[in-house]
């Protein structure tokens, strides 16, 4: 045995063929892969005192009530935000509390370990499928590095724990592992009920199934073994006048075609497998939970009043309904996410495998392809059946996004990966049946491990991408935490967007969390910002008075240099609004806001161009 052959044992040999230690390695190298990225934004997490994740503050800020149940009393933005969190994602958040380690603390470190998982169960089930420890590798590698170059993971949000939860569930179900299958199905309704719609709709693919008395059930195994029968002993004859019809010793064309059927009928059964009926039955169950459970801010905001708001319009803070077939479809949260799935390029690659396995005698490794491999079509039918079904159902369902963009991903992941891999046999192949080639196969090599493993430091400047948010303001965040805990903020400024989780005080309104799904919450909340727009540039002062009353206002907080239109201009989250465009227009026809007047007799305190107005003197001011 040559070096090139015993070398390439090691790398595209199935497990069936070669030792364990090939396994350890890739196994080992996969995980320490997902540790290095975890490390690297802990650097960056751990980077400064007041460092949060853009999603976070919607979905952390409140749960600091765990720690002070004193905190943000009677506020809008925190109890809505409580009652969309699921429940085990909650309940996560606040065991940890009760042992002293602080939710924005939590979500910081909570990605390494989230990651993990989803290494370890990526790398396992790309196995069940096709048993060569690199395309365990390959798969894991892709995968880890399309959570950490996108901001899902890292959010340590609802959305980061599908991974970690929803490929234990493909694993254990393709495993036919009952109890697995089912704590990872509790676990992903706990944290991720959208997951089990997905799931609820593969169980319904593979609970008929065709199946052999003498053979485990297997849902297209039964067709495959039908038309294979069926090509093997039917005989296509020419039908003559002197062949007499039912011979059984010269079986003719509609006689071939009679056995055939009978044969079907007598020795295959259709079944329901109970293993799936029984997930899908907890599916059932689970969907049911979340089904009856009123929200508190209801009703889900319907298409035909989505359709004329212009948060999601063109621009606007929730874009959605576009003109643009191409982005509504494959882009958005309106589309299946198409630029998320090819992230990183390699992914595309998965698109070759059914051409891969069509030509198997050029890639033989292909033949040690399990049947398992049908999660994955089964897969990808199930998230683009809910994917319209969400767009039939708009809103109810969520976003039609939600259904396609983190199953297609795992579906690439472990395509590309069996791709890849068949190409580096096949090419290890050639090299060794031309011995004059093979000084081609070790550059060939070095380019392909290169470019994969280090593509996201080659393409990315910063690399993992967290879009942690860091707070610049620390000088006002010690300042509102010295006030009282029922403090409220007016500010249109985007730093009130990081006071909720840096200075533990209620916000009137901000950027962040204008979410418009509920319209029990949104209604509220948009009127809290036409109202504070229109009187923060209002030029009477009874205007600014009357918010204040209105709702029970402590502190404003305003920029020096917030009263020129070139302030509001690039504002895209306040362009949405008419007021904003009618203050524009006043502030260039030189009629200046009321409030602007009284910047320093009622400043209680300023840092870096940001003025803390105190309610009680604005609204005590004369007219």
């Amino acid at each position: 045995m040559t070096l090139t052959s015993k070398n390439k044992k090691f790398f595209t040999a199935p497990i069936s063929q070669t030792s364990k230690s090939p396994l350890i390695f890739w196994f080992t190298l996969s995980l320490t892969i997902s540790a290095v990225y975890g490390f690297l934004a802990w650097e960056k997490a751990f980077s400064s005192e007041y460092v949060i994740q853009d999603d976070a503050r919607q979905h952390i800020f409140w749960m600091q009530r765990f720690l002070d149940p004193e905190l943000f009393p009677h506020d809008l933005i925190a109890d809505y935000f409580q009652s969309v969190a699921p429940a085990g994602y909650t309940f996560l958040y606040q065991l940890m509390a009760m042992v002293g380690i602080y939710p924005i603390f939590l979500h910081k470190i909570l990605p390494m370990f989230l990651g993990f998982i989803s290494t370890a169960y990526g790398f396992y089930l790309c196995l069940e499928i096709f048993p060569v420890p690199l395309a365990g590798f390959f798969s894991t590698l892709l995968l880890n590095q399309s959570l950490w170059m996108q901001d899902g993971l890292i959010s340590a949000t609802p959305k980061a724990f599908i991974y970690p939860l929803f490929l234990p569930l493909l694993y254990y179900l393709v495993r036919h592992h009952l109890l697995g299958t089912g704590i990872s199905l509790l676990l992903l309704g706990l944290f991720y009920p959208q997951g089990v719609l997905i799931a609820a709709v593969i169980f319904i693919f593979r609970c008929g199934q065709i199946q052999k008395p003498t053979q485990k059930p297997g849902f297209f195994r039964g067709y495959q073994q039908l038309f294979v029968k069926g090509i093997k002993e039917t005989r296509f004859l020419k039908f003559s006048a002197d062949r007499e019809f039912g011979n059984p010793q010269k079986p003719g064309f509609f006689r071939g075609y009679q056995e055939l059927f009978v044969k079907s009928i007598k020795e295959t059964r259709f079944l329901v497998d109970r293993f799936h009926v029984i997930c899908l039955g907890l599916a059932f169950f689970i969907l049911l939970y979340y089904s009856l459970s009123a929200s508190d801010f209801g009703p889900t905001i319907a298409r035909s009043q989505a359709q004329i708001l212009p948060e999601f319009l063109l621009k606007g803070r929730s874009q959605f309904f576009i003109e643009d077939s191409w982005n509504f479809w494959f882009h958005g949260r309106s589309g299946m996410g198409l630029a998320t799935i090819l992230t990183p390029v390699f992914m595309a690659f998965g698109f070759l495998l059914p051409v891969l396995i069509r030509f198997y005698a050029y890639f033989t490794l292909s033949q040690k392809i399990k049947h398992k491999v049908i999660i994955l079509p089964q897969l990808i039918l199930a998230s683009f059946t809910l994917f319209f079904a969400a767009h039939l159902l708009l809103f109810k369902l969520h976003l039609p996004s939600r259904y396609t963009q983190h199953t297609l991903r795992i579906v690439l992941a472990i395509s590309a990966a069996i791709a890849l891999t068949l190409i580096l046999d096949s090419l290890w192949s050639w090299a060794i049946s031309q011995p004059g080639k093979r000084l081609f196969l070790l550059p060939v090599m070095m380019i392909l491990f290169t470019g994969l493993i280090f593509y996201p430091q080659l393409t990315m400047s910063n690399f993992p991408w967290t879009y942690y948010q860091v707070g610049e303001n620390p000088e006002i965040y010690q300042f509102f935490q010295q006030q009282p805990k029922d403090s409220l903020i007016a500010s249109l400024s985007e730093e009130a967007n990081n006071l909720p989780s840096f200075a533990q005080r209620s916000i009137l309104t901000g950027r962040e969390y204008a979410v418009p799904y509920h319209w029990g919450y949104y209604q509220q909340f948009r009127q809290r910002t036409l109202d504070l727009i229109q009187s923060q540039y209002s030029s009477n002062l009874a205007d600014v008075q009357g918010l204040i009353e209105k709702y029970n206002i402590d502190f404003w907080l305003v920029e020096r240099g917030a009263f020129t239109p070139g302030y509001l201009a690039p504002n895209s989250w306040l362009n949405q609004y008419e007021e904003t465009t009618k203050a524009i227009a006043q502030l260039s026809a030189g009629i200046y806001p009321a409030i602007e007047q009284y910047l320093d007799r009622c400043s209680v305190f300023e840092a870096n161009g940001l003025v803390v107005l105190s309610g009680e003197c604005l609204k005590n001011i004369p007219m």
